[in-house]
């Protein structure tokens, strides 16, 4: 069976690149024709087209040309490094935004634009949780399973909320310092101690 061969220019309109693009993906090694005809035109194989996608994909979430190199040529564990590495740099970048969006409102000295800008601020987001009938332990406890789950989460949504990195570092100490319900049996006296008040940190979310 002869395996499918596509010109430049028609693999470049199948996945809606131009050709110069893939002229360019050939002249910097990532994506070298598969064939040359006689007359020395480019062709690609189905593995190319694979490739190909691959590349455009990469593109599509903010990766350069080096981080695309790698991958396309990484297996395993160095794939998930440089994958992971782009999330927290866009974990990074969000919080730079929202904090933008903070600053632009304040300027504006119009709280109701936050709703504009799909942003939430402390108050807001404790508001939300009175409404919906937690009351300060329960925030408190809220914080401590947060922190037990998805720590790198909760660092995030904590830096979302422009909460100042102090009041971050001192709340997540305290949710680290209490006992959550993750690791505890429920029938455990530790659990059930956990239930009694303590010191709470001077930043939460109250």
């Amino acid at each position: 069976m002869t395996t499918a061969l596509y010109t430049v220019g028609v693999l470049a309109r199948s996945v809606g690149l131009t050709r110069s693009t893939l002229l360019y993906y050939d002249r910097i090694g990532i994506l070298p024709p598969s064939h040359r005809s006689a007359a020395r035109y480019r062709l690609y194989g189905e593995d190319a087209r694979v490739r190909l996608e691959a590349i455009r994909t990469y593109r599509g979430v903010g990766l350069g040309i080096t981080e695309i190199r790698a991958l396309l040529d990484a297996h395993g564990g160095r794939t998930a490094t440089i994958l992971t590495a782009r999330l927290d740099g866009l974990n990074h970048e969000i919080a730079k935004l929202r904090e933008q969006q903070r600053i632009i409102v304040q300027l504006l000295k119009n709280r109701t634009l936050l709703k504009r800008a799909r942003a939430l601020d402390k108050r807001r987001w404790v508001q939300i949780l009175s409404a919906a009938g937690l009351d300060e332990e329960a925030m408190h406890r809220w914080h401590v399973e947060f922190e037990a789950l998805a720590p790198e989460s909760h660092q995030d949504f904590l830096e979302s909320l422009g909460i100042p990195a102090p009041d971050i570092a001192a709340i997540r100490t305290w949710s680290r310092a209490h006992p959550s319900s993750v690791a505890t049996e429920p029938s455990s006296p530790r659990r059930r101690r956990s239930g009694a008040r303590s010191s709470k940190p001077a930043g939460g979310t109250r």
